[in-house]
Order: structure tokens, then C-alpha cells, then sequence
């Protein structure tokens, strides 16, 4: 199990981190935010709309990460080393890049994501996170061929951050590319439980944070990336690639294609999984509360490890999350997903789609009149390892051997079971009431060979359609749902000719003409 979020390490290893007391009062007179909606324990539920998890590819081994460089194929990390390519059809055989050599695999470490910046057709740069032969956390550049757009230029490498782990647990491990350009990296605490050495609050170490680093500086030298001007951390108290702080083992995180927000799912010790969000407005700095407390509750290692003056278990200086739950029914490490901006799923649009890694449920959360509700999807397979995102924004699901996708099911046959009014006039425009099974808000309906612009399907037995124009006489009704066979009832609508009124009470009028 790569992800679990309470293996502990062979070795354990006690050191001490001093906080200034400077610096922690700076950070918390300036960023005091709090959850915008209250976090449940236990969120309101909701249905779920129908949908399928199809495989479309099998024989790949404990994938951690599946992301797409803004065309139509997926790239796929496998924790051993290999990144591989599929195509929309098929895993091309020849890895895009493969680091095996280079790192240590397994448990939580390897190759732990890959992320392509807004311009990679341009330059052809992408990045990578993995570990690395010492168990360090490695943040390093790559180049495609410029032979071949489905191999990469193993001999491009340039290592950003290279960033000691104490412990081989609580990697983290996502990166992602905001909508400012800039590169997102999730780090962990380092490792062991109940960060022991306090890092997630630490002003002077990286672990446990949300990193944020501008790719465009110093692109040809060391250190191969520059510091935004506007980080949180750049002129109080550090560190100056810090975006946020207290973070357990934030190993998914992405965000909102359309508006922004930075969704975060971060992995619990033994009480609470959760799901932080970060508003697009934000200017950083949010502190989201590891290991003073565990979701919205108090954490049980309190503040061991940490220098003082820490601010307590329930201050409004730390982010609650908008999502918790507990590790009842089989639950125990949070796979963080990616909110909804496809075109296949309409009832799922704009929901926050995320997973747990033992039981394998998978949940949609939306936010309705300030309040989350989730609903329990009904595509729950065991081992979720990663969510995915393609160029139209569909979503996949990773587990350790297979890629799926999550698609609408297979459309069902309407069927009809009354028309009324059976006929109309051949002007069209009629009101018909159509009775039957399985209508959706895609049914169309047809009289004859003229098919109705105007149809209001009010449940799935009821539909209303305008009639369109149609000459005089008997036409089948067919009701069909894309992709499935039409329901038709032959002769059902009768079109009747408008008779012309005459006037015999007016007689003609003469013209004479001089």
C-alpha cells in the first residue's frame, strides 16, 4: 500500500526545531482565515447520479499519477520509474521517460507525479517529483525529444529542489500548475506519526507545507526557478517558497479549471481524513492546522516537538476543512480528486470528485447555500491510487494495475405509453404529452421525419413536445435517447389540415374599371 497514511518508518530519528516566537506571531497576525463554509465530520448526503468506472487500460503497475500536456493523450507515472503514454487507444510501448535507475521505490516513495506547464508546447519542458537513491524528495526539470513528441530527453535533466525526508513516509508528492503559471508542490511532514520534529509548522523547513515556485526565472542556471514576489512568507518568516502551512501529507491536490480554487486533499493520522480549499482570491499563507489539530479536531501529539508560542487546538488563526470523515467503514487515507468541468456527466459538473484509498469509496461534493453535501458515487473500487484530468476535463481513476474512466452508463431505450392529443394541426405547435420510461434530458422526439425543437422532459415518464409543422395525415412518434434503439408507435399522431374560413354573408367585390 503506497499511501497509507500510518506505516512507520524502519528508522526513527529524534532532532529538535526551533520556531522564532517572532515569527510565528507575524504569520499569525497576518492570516487569520478560517473556513469560509463549517467542516463536517459527517456531511449531509445527497443521490448520486448514475455513471460507469470502464478500464481502458490494464497492466500497469501501482500508478501514482494521471495528467494530460493539453492534448488528447494521458501520461501516466508508475511509482518504479516509468512514465508511459496513452493514446487514446492503446499504452504506446515506448516509456515517455523512465528514472528507474535513479530513485527507490516502494511504500510511499518513486516516481511520484509528473505536471506540464501552460507553455509546454512551446519550450517542451515538464517536471517530475521522485525519490531519490537516498530517500530525498527530488523536484526536477525534463525536455521532450526534439525528434519525437512521445519520448522524452533523458539527458535534459535539472534538478530545482532536492529536499531531505527524515523518514520514508510522508513524501506528498503532487505537483500541479495554478492558473498563475506557477508550479504547486504538496510536501509532506517527512514521515513517522504525529510529526515528531513538528515540520508542518515550522518556519524554517519545507516539509508540511503547500511549496509555490515560478518556473519562468532563471530557466538556463541554478536554481532553475525564482521566488514569486507575492509569496506569503518571502518578507516575514520563511520559508520564501512556502504558499501554506500545517499540512500532514497533502499526496492529492488540484485545481478548479474554472474558477481557481486550490482543493487539497490532505491525509489524516487515525481520527480524520480532509479536504482543504484554498478561494482563488487568496493571497496564501493559510495555515490549515497539522498537527495542532487533526481536521476540526484537537491532534493527539499536540504540541511535541514544536517551539512555543504555538496558537492552540481551535484558534481561528488555523483553516479548518470543508470536508472530514472518519475512518469508519474501512476508511483510512483520502485520495484528493478534481472538481468536475467535463461534458459527458452533467448532473456531476462543478462537484468535487475524491476518494478513499482502502474502502475505495469515491465521493462527489458540492457546495449548496454555504453548506457541503456528498454524495456517495456508485463506482467504488478497492485501492484508489490517483484521480486524473484529461484535456476536456474528464475524469480517471488509477489503482495499482489499472487506468479507468468514469463515464455515463450505457443509455437505456425509451419506451412509450401514451400520446395525447393524438393529432394536431399541420401548422404544428401543439402541446403533446408523451408517457413512458427511461426519458432523460437528452430524449429527443420526432413525428414523421420532422423532429421537435422544443421538448421539456419533466420526468423520466413525462415529456412535453411541440409538434413541428408537418402536412396532412398519419405519422409514427418515435422517442429515442443517443445511443440506443427508438421507441416508435406507428400511426400514433394524426396531422389535420387548417381548414379556410369563407365569409358568405359578405359578398364579392366588384371593380369596374372606366
Amino acid at each position: 500500500m503506497p499511501y497509507h497514511p500510518n506505516r512507520m518508518p524502519r528508522l526513527l530519528r529524534c532532532l529538535v526545531v526551533f520556531l522564532a516566537v517572532a515569527a510565528v506571531l507575524t504569520a499569525r497576525s497576518s492570516h487569520g482565515a478560517s473556513a469560509p463554509e463549517a467542516a463536517r465530520a459527517d456531511p449531509k448526503t445527497s443521490s448520486a447520479p448514475a455513471m460507469n468506472l470502464v478500464p481502458i487500460a490494464s497492466g500497469l503497475p501501482d500508478i501514482t499519477s494521471i495528467t494530460n500536456a493539453g492534448d488528447r493523450r494521458l501520461f501516466i507515472t508508475l511509482q518504479r520509474g516509468q512514465i508511459v503514454i496513452w493514446d487514446g487507444a492503446q499504452i504506446l510501448p515506448t516509456p515517455f521517460l523512465d528514472l528507474s535507475a535513479q530513485l527507490i521505490c516502494c511504500g510511499e516513495q518513486g516516481l511520484l507525479s509528473v505536471a506540464f506547464p501552460p507553455n509546454y508546447a512551446v519550450n517542451g519542458f515538464f517536471f517530475v517529483n521522485y525519490t531519490n537513491l537516498t530517500g530525498q524528495t527530488v523536484v526536477a526539470r525534463y525536455r521532450v525529444s526534439s525528434s519525437d513528441r512521445n519520448v522524452a530527453d533523458p539527458l535534459s535533466a535539472a534538478n530545482l529542489l532536492t529536499i531531505d525526508q527524515p523518514f520514508t513516509n510522508h513524501n506528498g508528492g503532487q505537483l500541479q500548475f495554478g492558473p498563475d503559471g506557477d508550479l504547486y508542490i504538496g510536501m509532506g511532514d517527512g514521515g513517522s506519526a504525529n510529526d515528531p520534529l513538528c515540520n508542518a509548522q515550522s518556519t524554517t523547513s519545507l516539509l508540511g507545507k503547500m511549496l509555490r515556485i515560478d518556473v519562468s526565472q532563471n530557466v538556463m542556471q541554478p536554481p532553475f526557478y525564482g521566488i514569486p514576489f507575492d509569496n506569503p512568507y518571502v518578507r516575514t518568516t520563511g520559508p520564501a517558497e512556502a504558499w501554506a502551512y500545517g499540512l500532514r501529507n497533502p499526496w492529492r491536490f488540484s485545481f478548479d479549471r474554472a474558477t481557481g480554487d486550490l482543493y487539497i486533499g490532505d491525509v489524516g493520522q487515525d481520527a480524520r481524513e480532509e479536504v482543504d480549499r484554498q478561494p482563488a482570491t487568496s493571497s496564501g499563507g493559510e495555515n490549515y492546522g497539522w498537527k495542532i489539530m487533526e481536521g476540526s479536531l484537537c491532534g493527539v501529539g499536540g504540541t511535541a516537538g514544536c517551539t512555543p508560542p504555538l496558537p492552540p487546538c481551535g484558534d481561528p488563526y488555523y483553516t479548518l476543512p470543508i470536508l472530514e470523515y472518519s475512518h469508519e467503514n474501512g476508511n483510512c487515507a483520502i485520495v484528493g480528486g478534481y472538481v468536475y468541468r467535463g461534458t459527458a456527466l452533467p448532473d456531476l459538473q462543478g462537484a468535487y470528485v475524491y476518494a478513499d484509498y482502502c474502502s475505495g469509496s469515491i465521493w462527489a461534493a458540492t457546495l449548496v447555500s454555504g453548506t457541503w453535501t456528498t454524495a456517495l458515487l456508485p463506482i467504488a473500487i478497492g485501492s484508489i491510487t490517483t484521480f486524473g484530468q484529461d484535456v476536456g476535463g474528464e475524469l480517471y481513476v488509477g489503482t495499482p494495475g489499472t487506468l479507468y474512466q468514469i463515464q455515463p452508463p450505457p443509455p437505456l431505450p425509451p419506451t412509450i405509453a401514451s400520446i395525447a392529443p393524438a393529432s394536431g394541426t399541420t401548422r404544428g405547435g401543439d402541446r403533446v404529452a408523451i408517457t413512458g420510461t427511461n426519458f432523460t434530458g437528452q430524449t429527443g422526439v420526432a413525428f414523421g421525419l420532422a423532429v421537435s425543437t422544443d421538448v421539456t422532459v419533466q420526468s423520466s415518464t413525462l415529456l412535453i413536445a411541440l409538434s413541428p409543422p408537418h402536412p396532412a395525415g398519419l405519422v409514427d412518434v418515435s422517442v429515442a435517447n443517443p445511443g440506443s434503439p427508438p421507441a416508435v408507435r406507428q400511426g400514433a399522431y394524426g396531422y389535420l389540415a387548417v381548414p379556410r374560413l369563407s365569409r358568405p354573408d359578405i359578398p364579392p367585390r366588384v371593380v369596374t374599371r372606366p
